[in-house]
Formats: structure tokens, C-alpha cells, sequence
């Protein structure tokens, strides 16, 4: 069956960045548009409400990578999120302001990445009466990295995400101190963290298959090489087994998949392209029809944790 989702209307972003406020102009359904916030007008975000418009509709936070492709994540999302009625909303962490958003730690002038996401939800909730009590979180890269913490940090506000090639990640090891385990960090003011709540919370991993090279950007310190992987698909599997087999410890079902994208390298455009990341992400956050039938058709590569895949 093929696959036919209508196309969002958008232009581009030099034509679209307001310096309005979502309380002086309404966001325009069926149009990316980029906005500041109002109570900031320093921090930006890049917003796409479906044309039927955002009363209660769920929101997808997708959180950009170190290239802060933040347009181009939502552009390219838009038009699944027009067929699922889902409204997207995608902060921008300026590298400058905030360098290590990835781990959720508040920069130098106290400003934390995690409150910043929060009021843009809060404001595009407000003015579009989006449900933003329970959110859907996707991000690419370093915004995987940012996803997968916040899951870890704040389970009850998450109903569920999708991680796409993290360089490295937080194992949910209660002896290593944060960013590495769930110990606290008393430098970074980060960790502590419930683990049995977010074992509650589905996710998902993937990666692409050519994903597999020590990218020039991929954290290399001797002890992520050692305890995580040398890649990024090394990386995502062992953390993926080491989430599902701590939850199988408690007794719980293993809360996390891994998939590997076809013909896809370390590239949120050619995910979406060849790999089918769009209809992935919305299949497994919202159950999008058409979408879950094109993956049954593609017969995707997937693994439910240690004892979902074989030993050679």
C-alpha cells in the first residue's frame, strides 16, 4: 500500500522568522513558522500547528542536534503531524547560550534548557489549546541525548519518545554518577532520578544501519569508548539492553526498542529520506494508520532487548 500523506504548506525560513509573539499574532495553522517567546523574545522556537488547528491536540517536542537544524526537523515532520493531528514544537538552544543542553544542566547565567522547552510548550499550549500536560519527545543527535535525560528526569510528564542516534547516553546505573549513571551530580545540580517511573514510559532507539563510524563530533573520552561503544549503533544497542534488562529485574516488561534505519548514515535528512524516520516516529509515538502499514510492509529490523536478538 502506498503511503500518501498531504504535504504542509511552508516557506522558507528567512521569509517566516517573526519577532512577534504567539500573544500579538496567532500562529498560523498548516505553516512552519518561526517565533520568540513571549516572556523572552531572546529565545526562539520553531512551531507547526495542523490545519484543523491544536485544540487538544498532542504535542511532539523534537529537540535539534549540535547542527541546530531545529527548521528543518519540523519542515520535514510537518506533513505526518498534519496527518496525525499533532502539533510540533521544536526549541532552538543557541550554541552560544546554552553549549551543553544535552545534559540538561543550566549554562553559566543559571538558565536551565529544561525550563526554556517547558515555557515554549506552556506558550504554545496557551495559545493554540494544545494539551501540553503529557508530552511526545523526539530528538535527533544531541537532542537524543537531551530526550532520552528529560525521560529520566521528568517520567510523568512524558507519554512517550524516540531517540535517533545519540552519541552517548545516561545508563541507568544507580553507581555512576550523572551524566553517566543516575547518581547526583552535586556540579551539574542533575540526577536522582526514579528509576522505576521511567521504566514506565515506552521508548524507542534508532539508529541508522551505516551509523557505525566514531563520528568527529561523537564524545570519544576512554570511558564512553569503553563502557558504551565505539559507535553510535554499538552505543544504542548496549544502552537499549541495559534499560530493558534493569527493568526486567523489577519485574517489568522491557520498555524499550531498537531499530536500525535502512540505508541511512549519522544525517536527520537522509533518516527521513531513506530511512522512513518520519513515518517511524509517528507510527510508534501516535499510531499513525498508514504508517504502521508501510512499516509491516518494510519489515523493519527491530529488538526488544537481550533476549530479542540472537547470539552469533
Amino acid at each position: 500500500m502506498p503511503l500518501t500523506i498531504p504535504q504542509a504548506s511552508w516557506t522558507s525560513a528567512k521569509e517566516v522568522v517573526s519577532t512577534s509573539t504567539a500573544a500579538d499574532v496567532p500562529i498560523a495553522p498548516g505553516r512552519v513558522e518561526q517565533r520568540v517567546l513571549e516572556s523572552d523574545a531572546s529565545l526562539q522556537y520553531v512551531v507547526y500547528v495542523p490545519s484543523r488547528g491544536g485544540a487538544g491536540a498532542p504535542i511532539l517536542v523534537t529537540v535539534h542536534g549540535i547542527s541546530r537544524n531545529a527548521w528543518e526537523q519540523v519542515s520535514m515532520f510537518a506533513p505526518y503531524a498534519e496527518r496525525a493531528g499533532v502539533v510540533l514544537v521544536a526549541p532552538l538552544y543557541e550554541q552560544a547560550r546554552f553549549p551543553r543542553y544535552q545534559r540538561l544542566s543550566a549554562n553559566e547565567r543559571g538558565e536551565s534548557p529544561v525550563a526554556v522547552m517547558e515555557a515554549i510548550v506552556a506558550e504554545v499550549a496557551r495559545t493554540t489549546g494544545a494539551s501540553g500536560e503529557r508530552l511526545h519527545l523526539f530528538g535527533f543527535s544531541g537532542g537524543g541525548q537531551f530526550v532520552h535525560r528529560y525521560a529520566m528526569a521528568h517520567p510523568d510528564r512524558v507519554a512517550g519518545y524516540v531517540v535517533g542516534s545519540a552519541g552517548w547516553y545516561t545508563f541507568p546505573d544507580a553507581q555512576r554518577r550523572y551524566p553517566y549513571g543516575l547518581r547526583y551530580s552535586q556540579r551539574l545540580k542533575m540526577g536522582g532520578f526514579e528509576l522505576g517511573r521511567f521504566l514506565a514510559v515506552p521508548g524507542w532507539v534508532l539508529v541508522g544501519e551505516r551509523d557505525v563510524h566514531e563520528g568527529t563530533a561523537m564524545r570519544k573520552t576512554e570511558r564512553v569508548m569503553v563502557e558504551q561503544g565505539l559507535s553510535r549503533m554499538e552505543r544504542g544497542l548496549r544502552w537499549v539492553d541495559a534499560v530493558n534488562a534493569r527493568a526486567a529485574e523489577l519485574g517489568l516488561a522491557a520498555p524499550v526498542r531498537f531499530e536500525q534505519l535502512p540505508r541511512s548514515p549519522h544525517s536527520f535528512r537522509r533518516s527521513m529520506r531513506r530511512g522512513e524516520l518520519g513515518q517511524r516516529v509517528f507510527a510508534h509515538l501516535f499510531g499513525l494508520e498508514e504508517n504502521a502499514l508501510r512499516m509491516a510492509e518494510l519489515g523493519s529490523t527491530s529488538s526488544p532487548g537481550p533476549e530479542g536478538r540472537g547470539t552469533e
